[in-house]
């Protein structure tokens, strides 16, 4: 799993991005559980994740509602299926309101960008 950490920070809350390839739901959730192998990572307030399979969409908001589906979003306009791709947030005490999908979609554009995974 390619990791890109402390990529935006906002009002105190920091973000990162991951992803891998990925074939179906079990496997994202072995690639969740590895990720939350590093301590930063499960101590982290949202680790939002979705990815596209075969089957259809599959995403988690972990918490931070609406950003499993921005990513999905993001997914589809990249062409990028089989892949799943990770936010990760650490609050920071204060509410960013609508600015937090702005970040999550930043962090997704990053890792697109980065990996040159879309197609």
């Amino acid at each position: 799993m390619q990791i890109f950490d402390d990529i935006i920070s906002d009002r105190g809350s920091r973000y990162a991005v991951s992803g891998a390839p990925c074939a179906d739901e079990a496997q994202a959730k072995a690639l969740l559980t590895g990720l939350k192998r590093i301590k930063k990572f499960a101590k982290a307030t949202h680790n939002s994740w979705a990815f596209l399979g075969a089957a259809g969409p599959v995403k988690s908001d972990d918490g931070e509602s609406g950003a499993g589906m921005v990513i999905i979003r993001m997914l589809e306009r990249a062409g990028l299926h089989n892949h799943l791709i990770v936010v990760t947030r650490w609050y920071g005490g204060k509410h960013l309101g609508g600015d937090r999908f702005r970040h999550v979609q930043d962090a997704v554009r990053h890792y697109l960008t980065e990996t040159g995974a879309a197609e």
